[in-house]
């Protein structure tokens, strides 16, 4: 049995993986495995602000606590929120119930190590071994070896206190004028809070999350409610994020759009500037834009490129000695301050930047220039491991594409990890091309797979 993808488990509530039955088994699995190395202490539960969880929530419960580890809950938070609070509770684990950027018919389920960083191939395995294996039920405790289930009732405020000690002491943000959209999501009281805190004016739109409406035409992949909100407003500074927040899009003073890449390219001139970007180099995936490469190549950095995901991105980092990377998607990962993609925090220090040089968010981006993307989806009717560029119609397809764009751009086809999806990106100077090559592999795949 398949279980875990890209980042986690993930599906539409109540058709498998994600059924309360095999939510039970997955608890009861990780709570089976962390008692077994490291005795009975504790695993925290976040989630998002998806009328789901509350179902998901009490499975995962009901089956760590039956095999004798206890639980803290935590309600909604965002995803780096159960990062950081995991790692600096010191906690066995921590698991987050959450799909992320997709609709609120589907949910999650995240996992994070006693340090902050989500879990190696090898113990994902051992879950979906164990979930499947008859016997699990026979290893669970009896009388008072049963674990309990506790709640953290200041955990966003811990959290709060964490970013906002990841500036100077003393350093406020009056006479910013700041648009926050939450996606109704888990961030939707965090952002808003950390920013008057620290003395911002805060318009938050997209804030009321009613369990149904999180991400829908709101947040990090639908910035148009967060464009018209910062010209009407005059705002200095939008930002978007996602479901569990663990990512940020912006939009600048004159309402442009400004993503990951290019929070990675100024930032990364910053760190090189005081000496703090390790070795020289950021560490992205093969959908950062080309321009961004091409832009810290001309300042004498280098860009490492992984899988997509997050996690590919933070084990390089680990592996490699870097400090600093992300995902074109808004996922930024500063590893001296949080283990993963941390949306509220990236937001901080965006603004903290802006202040700090004494420069509007379109300034300290404009010389950052990228190539025209385009994107296109394939649906297919289950999530796809098929190497791509073993089927002959897409190899030839992907093969006319690169032809076309003669070096001067690129093509990437892929599988998406989280939905049943194929994902096409195509990269080139020209946008009526790119276009109609993306258009062109979107039809060859369509016929060789749906």
């Amino acid at each position: 049995m398949r279980l875990f993808g890209t980042d986690g488990i993930r599906g539409t509530v109540n058709d498998h993986p994600m059924t309360p039955e095999i939510v039970l088994r997955i608890g009861m699995a990780i709570g089976y495995l962390l008692r077994e190395s490291r005795g009975r202490n504790m695993i925290l539960i976040g989630k998002d602000t998806r009328l789901s969880g509350y179902m998901i929530e009490s499975a995962l419960t009901s089956g760590i606590c039956a095999m004798g580890m206890n639980v803290t809950l935590v309600g909604p938070i965002p995803t780096p929120g159960v990062a950081f609070l995991t790692r600096t509770l010191r906690l066995d684990a921590g698991i987050v119930i959450s799909a992320s950027h997709n609709p609120f018919e589907d949910n999650g389920i995240k996992f994070f190590s006693s340090k902050g960083f989500k879990l190696p191939d090898e113990l994902e395995q051992k879950i979906e071994r164990l979930v499947e294996d008859d016997r699990l039920e026979s290893y669970r405790p009896r009388g008072a070896e049963i674990g309990k289930a506790y709640r953290l009732d200041d955990a966003t405020g811990r959290y709060i206190e964490y970013i906002k000690s990841t500036i100077p002491r003393g350093m406020t943000f009056e006479g910013f004028k700041v648009v926050v959209d939450c996606a109704h999501g888990a961030a939707y009281k965090i952002t808003p809070w950390l920013f008057r805190e620290l003395g911002a004016e805060v318009i938050s739109i997209n804030n009321t999350p009613d369990g149904m409406n999180i991400n829908a035409h709101a947040g990090a992949l639908h910035p148009e409610s967060l464009r018209k909100a910062v010209k009407r407003h005059g705002a200095h500074l939008g930002i978007a994020h996602d479901g569990d927040a663990d990512r940020a899009i912006f939009c600048d003073e004159l309402g442009n759009i400004v993503d990951g890449d290019q929070i990675m390219g100024m930032w990364a001139i910053e760190m090189k500037k005081s000496k703090s970007l390790k070795k020289n180099a950021v560490v992205s995936t093969v959908m950062s834009n080309f321009g961004l490469e091409k832009f810290l190549e001309e300042h004498g950095i280098r860009l490492i490129r992984t899988p997509v995901g997050d996690r590919y991105v933070v084990e390089e980092m680990r592996a490699g000695g870097y400090n600093f990377g992300g995902e074109q998607s808004g996922h930024i990962v500063f590893l001296d301050h949080n283990t993963t993609g941390d949306g509220p925090l990236t937001a901080l220090q965006v603004l903290y930047l802006m202040k700090k040089r004494g420069a509007s968010l379109s300034e300290l981006t404009r010389d950052i220039h990228l190539f025209p993307q385009v994107l296109a989806n394939v649906k297919v009717k289950v999530k796809s491991g098929r190497d791509l560029s073993a089927i002959p119609g897409i190899a030839e397809a992907i093969r006319t594409a690169e032809e076309a764009l003669a070096g001067r751009g690129r093509v990437l086809v892929r599988p998406s990890g989280t939905e049943p999806k194929i994902r096409i990106m195509v990269e080139g100077e020209s946008l009526s091309l790119i276009e109609r090559l993306a258009q062109d592999l979107a039809r060859v795949i369509e016929e060789q797979m749906t």
